[in-house]
């Protein structure tokens, strides 16, 4: 039986078709400090574990419907860092195989023993306190900095996220649209329900609509078992499709369809599956030249487009550079246990005048490789230099010409580099410059005519 949970002991779900095993593994985790939740078949056991999230769970293999390889693949979909025993009267090397190939924590035969019990419970247990600390780090700075920008898009956060209306976010490669969609769904009513995430150019074509929908047994070659898609494992949560852009017209217009009607069939199935999904779909193309090249429905960009996020570059947050080189250091010093690292002033200056065309993963990356293998605690320049690529040097930062003759002069020339400096940034677009450095687009234009700066060629 289950007993009454206590948030300072550890969770295990049990999923066994058999009472007496169910009752009698409980018992024994009990005795040793953990709580239990208890789950008859397959497909019980994977709405126990999106509801509880448990630290451990006990998988029987061979279960009616729904089998527990099956089972697993599940589980592991929907949180890949949960520990999962599998375990088994009629054990085979082959089916052992494929479950560790899957991701399972262990594999034991039944009768179960108390000798092969504990270790495995006291090796989950310090798993589930490292996640902990780890979970805890990343709630508590999750998105880093304090940039005007960053404040804007969490300000927006706070604002739609109770609501369950769909999300679009656009940005560059590695500026964290998946870490704002989590956001999103920490904060929305949803939050105790799957995030699921899906990244649409990821999937091969011919295999998106199974990922995406699941299918019947025998609805294709290797369609071995029925499969639950990714709406269907979403279902009361939220499905964030990555990468939208990349996804075909066909399919296109099978996730219009879900979105208006919220129920889909399975791939070679005929039975209406209802599901209720908040989507928030993200990608790094400008979607609206995608449609005027006839590559993304117009109807289903103004379905995903309620509310609209832009994340900003790195290279326009420059303030946040500080924050996330401490941030990285800190997971980097307790994963590596040696001393936490810190930026030189020179250092911290020369990062934040790279333009980071990687952004926030090309900057974790870096600092990662920092931590292996530079030994020093504080980084300096001659650090750097090996690492940041030779042919994107920091760009210089616009000064006063000291040499001019007079200081109207020198006000001028300031204001003309300072201008071709920050549309190089903005990729020579005068709208986005003019917004960046607050002033009319009108007002910029006038200022170019004077500077003679032509943003068609370059400048």
């Amino acid at each position: 039986m289950e007993n009454q949970l206590d948030k300072s002991r550890p969770l295990a779900l049990i999923v066994d078709d058999e009472e007496s095993i169910r009752n009698t593994l409980a018992d024994v985790l009990d005795d040793e400090g953990w709580d239990t939740k208890l789950a008859a078949n397959g497909y019980e056991g994977v709405d126990r574990f999106k509801k509880a999230s448990p630290d451990l769970v006990f998988l029987d293999v061979w279960m009616p419907n729904l089998d527990g390889i099956q089972t697993l693949q599940i589980l592991k979909e929907l949180n890949h860092q949960t520990p999962v025993v599998v375990m088994s009267g009629h054990g085979t090397i082959d089916t052992a195989v494929r479950a560790t190939r899957i991701g399972a924590f262990e594999y034991l035969e039944k009768p179960l023993s108390l000798e092969k019990i504990l270790p495995l419970l006291e090796h989950a247990n310090k798993l589930r306190k490292a996640h902990s600390r780890t979970s805890q780090l990343v709630e508590a700075t999750e998105m880093i900095g304090r940039s005007e920008g960053l404040m804007q898009i969490k300000r927006q956060i706070n604002m739609v996220a109770p609501r369950n209306a769909w999300i679009l976010i656009t940005g560059e490669n590695g500026t964290g649209k998946e870490v704002v969609a989590r956001n999103v769904h920490a904060r929305s009513t949803r939050c105790n329900e799957a995030f699921i995430a899906v990244n649409c150019a990821a999937i091969p074509e011919e295999l998106i609509e199974s990922e995406l929908f699941g299918h019947q047994k025998g609805a294709f070659t290797n369609a071995i078992a029925s499969k639950q898609g990714k709406f269907e494992l979403a279902n009361n949560g939220t499905l964030f499709l990555d990468e939208i852009g990349d996804m075909s017209l066909k399919t296109q217009a099978k996730i219009l369809r879900i979105l208006q009607e919220q129920k889909f069939e399975r791939v070679g199935g005929v039975e209406a599956i209802e599901v209720d999904v908040r989507v928030i779909a993200a990608t790094n193309k400008n979607l609206k030249e995608e449609i005027e090249k006839g590559q993304f429905r117009e109807d289903l960009y103004y379905r995903l487009n309620v509310i609209p996020f832009e994340l900003p570059p790195l290279r326009d947050r420059g303030d946040d550079i500080s924050d996330l080189c401490d941030y990285f250091f800190q997971q980097f010093s307790l994963e590596l246990a040696e001393p936490q690292k810190r930026l030189s002033d020179d250092a911290y200056l020369m990062l934040k005048q790279y333009r980071w065309p990687g952004n926030i993963r090309e900057l974790k990356n870096m600092l990662e490789r920092i931590c292996i293998m530079i030994p020093d605690e504080v980084i300096r320049v001659e650090h750097l230099k090996g690492l940041l690529p030779v042919d994107d040097e920091p760009r210089p930062t616009p000064t006063l010409n000291a040499q001019a003759a007079t200081l109207k002069q020198a006000k001028t020339d300031f204001e003309r580099a300072f201008i071709l400096d920050k549309l190089e940034e903005n990729q020579w677009n005068v709208t986005k410059t003019a917004e960046a450095i607050g002033v009319e687009r009108s007002n910029l234009h006038r200022k170019l005519k004077v500077f003679k700066i032509d943003p068609k060629q370059r400048g």
